[in-house]
């Protein structure tokens, strides 16, 4: 957000939410840094000396999380029963969620990836067939652990932390978009422990829906995001 269209641009911001400003060197972002904390910014960053003071840190995570979920070796069969029982456990989360919302638009956006989510079991589904044919989806379904979130979260424990974040249309989005960020994350990981190949190439095909649900649900949020104010002349 450049620094001349901050002010028109505030809207877009949370005042409540941490916010960190940076620039090329550190100036225009001290200026920014002021601007935003006179204007009731609650807490507002600077990083000193902009980017190119930045030393190279990384973000890192354990790359070993939630990799208990698998031992290794498992076949296909086994990969798409965990996929779709993380598939089954998301869409339960949304459902959970639903019905305690009142707004009807957080009811529809519910409904809706509640729907995304029944689609992608059901592809998984398919996929299984193809390996088992003459497997029920009754049996396969009623065998399939659905306590765990994709991103490989404990649904009660994902419901009980995120449940203060889900009260409105923008802020059930961003949880979405971090859950499938975190099953792309994981899918990615499981495909390279997995010692069979057939099971790894699936897994990494599953990363690729994991992208495209991501790239719809960041284009449903631009959506529900409420527009930037026009500029007006000076």
């Amino acid at each position: 957000m450049p620094l001349g269209q901050l002010k028109d641009a505030l809207e877009e911001l949370d005042k409540d939410k941490p916010t960190l400003v940076y620039c090329a060197i550190g100036g225009r972002s001290r200026v920014a840094a002021q601007l935003l904390s006179g204007l009731g910014f609650r807490e507002v960053y600077n990083l000193a000396g902009g980017i190119r003071a930045y030393q190279g840190l990384k973000a890192a995570g354990p790359w070993e999380l939630n990799l208990d979920l698998v031992r290794g070796d498992e076949s296909p069969q086994e990969m798409l029963a965990l996929a779709f029982g993380l598939e089954k456990a998301l869409q339960i989360f949304y459902d959970t969620v639903r019905e305690r919302a009142r707004d009807q638009d957080l009811v529809a956006l519910l409904t809706k990836l509640s729907q995304m989510e029944e689609i992608h079991q059901r592809r998984i589904w398919e996929r299984y067939q193809v390996l088992e044919p003459q497997a029920d989806l009754a049996a396969f379904a009623a065998r399939v652990n659905t306590d765990i979130v994709e991103g490989g979260y404990n649904l009660q424990e994902f419901l009980a932390r995120n449940q203060p974040l889900l009260q409105t249309v923008t802020q059930v989005l961003e949880v979405a978009m971090m859950t499938e960020t975190q099953a792309l994350d994981l899918y990615l990981r499981l495909a390279q422990r997995s010692r069979d190949q057939a099971a790894r190439d699936l897994l990494l095909a599953l990363a690729e829906e994991e992208k495209a649900h991501l790239a719809a649900l960041g284009r449903l949020l631009d959506e529900k995001r409420p527009p930037a104010p026009a500029s007006r002349a000076g």
